[in-house]
């Protein structure tokens, strides 16, 4: 590796181009042309703040910027260094040379994991989960554990939401759940009766499917479109409706603020119960944060949302947002049915939101996921649309239906996994394409993947 190299940047301030994007675009060329070699580490944003006469914050969101986009690495406590962007200056790969055949199983090792649903685990700060683990082991075990949860950890919550969310709620109108499916299965058992209808978004997630059926209630699939769930086709008799207006799952719409509106106002008239899921709407890229239903209207929404996609699905800790007496309702459900949230976990994660752990690691895995996103987009959007690329961590490749399957196939046997999105469907495909998860491969393996996908479509016949 290369040590640290004195930039000769110069910025000009009388020329239309903001300062960020001059340096932005400096830094870009250097590393193309070979100035900035791949592990080279850049000067600290004081120091080059300090030598161009700028702000730190020109310097800073520059190296923001083009750590997205995949040229630099940020490496926790070292410094910043240029990627390999080995990938940027290679021609592209004619399609009949891209994937030769016949091609070995791959092993194990080499499996590349584009399905959606799983974030990254393996980058996080191991002195805070530590810390937040020995926090927990230093208390005594509960003897009978508070259906709503801890109360430290609820007033935290509350102001985490507050802040990631900018909702309004206090302690008493949060319940802390073991993640999403233990939050559903509890607004069922409130909300519903046997034989009580229950809207799911169509394509949507197949774990609302299945626990609201479990619990007898008839469910009903609910169409989407590019934004979101279509309020117009929505019955007046549904009971609940589970929704995903963040982010849909999986085609990605964002709920626009004016068919929000129009949904809360069914709501109202119906007497309708609305269950947001809020899964992954911590993670934007280059779109504002809309606000969630539940702040909207808390009267007719429940908000459910989890540790699963910020930390990792194994913590096991979720929660509830409701008006407090149906919170009230859900804590007497979980209490008569013996149903709980560990207290060690919980202890746990109250430590990592005290502390601002859980903060730090949403600044740092927003610009890793959008390094991931960047790439999907450069690599996939030439040979097909993509749908959701604004926000989350998966995106919806649009194909014929007669290529998918046969695209999910070969890729299988060249070591990358896919989904499809006919599998997301209740009742019957009119969508197809595949669901392209960012989340849980790393970055060299999402380009990988990526260019074994693209020559697939390419070639047409795979």
């Amino acid at each position: 590796m290369r040590n640290h190299v004195d930039l000769p940047v110069s910025l000009s301030r009388d020329a239309d181009e903001p300062l960020t994007a001059q340096l932005a675009g400096w830094l870009r060329r250097a590393m193309l042309d070979g100035t900035l070699a791949a592990g080279e580490r850049l000067p600290s944003t004081r120091g080059l703040a300090t030598q161009l006469a700028v702000s730190r914050t020109v310097v800073t969101e520059a190296y923001q910027q083009l750590y997205a986009e995949g040229w630099l690495d940020g490496r926790h406590g070292s410094g910043t260094f240029v990627a390999d962007i080995e990938h940027a200056a290679r021609p592209p790969v004619p399609p009949e040379r891209a994937v030769p055949a016949p091609v070995p199983p791959p092993a194990p090792a080499d499996v590349i994991d584009l399905t959606a649903g799983r974030p990254w685990v393996r980058d996080y700060d191991r002195a805070a989960w530590k810390r937040a683990w020995r926090r927990a082991a230093d208390l005594p075990p509960g003897a009978d554990p508070d259906p709503y949860g801890l109360p430290r950890l609820r007033e935290l919550l509350a102001d985490h939401l507050r802040r990631a969310r900018g909702m309004a709620v206090g302690p008493e109108n949060i319940l802390v759940t073991r993640g999403t499916g233990n939050g559903l299965d509890l607004c069922a058992l409130a909300l519903l009766h046997p034989g009580a209808k229950a809207g799911v978004e169509d394509p949507g997630y197949h774990v609302a499917r299945t626990v609201f059926a479990i619990r007898g209630a008839e469910v009903v699939p609910c169409p989407v479109d590019a934004d979101g769930v279509i309020v117009d086709t929505l019955p007046s008799d549904l009971r609940v409706l589970y929704t995903t207006p963040a982010h849909q799952y999986p085609l990605g719409g964002r709920l626009p603020i004016p068919r929000r509106e129009r949904l809360l106002a069914w709501a109202r008239s119906t007497g309708a119960t609305i269950v947001e899921d809020d899964y992954d709407a911590e993670f934007r890229y280059d779109v504002a944060p809309l606000p969630a239903l539940y702040g909207l209207d808390p009267e007719r929404v429940v908000l459910l949302g989890s540790l699963s996609k910020i930390l990792s699905p194994d913590v096991g800790v979720g929660w509830l947002v409701g008006e407090a007496g149906l919170v009230g309702r859900l804590a007497e459900l979980r209490r008569a049915t013996g149903d709980r949230t560990s207290g060690p976990v919980q202890q746990a994660v109250a430590t990592l939101l005290e502390r601002g752990d859980i903060d730090r690691h949403l600044r740092r895995m927003r610009l890793e996921y959008a390094r991931r996103r960047a790439a999907v987009v450069e690599l996939l959007g030439p040979v097909c649309r993509l749908r959701g690329d604004t926000a989350g961590l998966h995106v919806l490749a649009e194909l014929p239906a007669s290529v998918v399957p046969a695209v999910v196939a070969r890729a299988a046997e060249l070591g990358v996994l896919l989904d499809s999105a006919e599998r997301h469907h209740h009742a019957g495909t009119r969508l197809h394409g595949l669901v392209i998860g960012y989340g849980s491969a790393s970055l060299p393996d999402v380009r990988r993947g990526c260019r074994i996908l693209a020559a697939l479509i390419r070639a047409g016949r795979p």
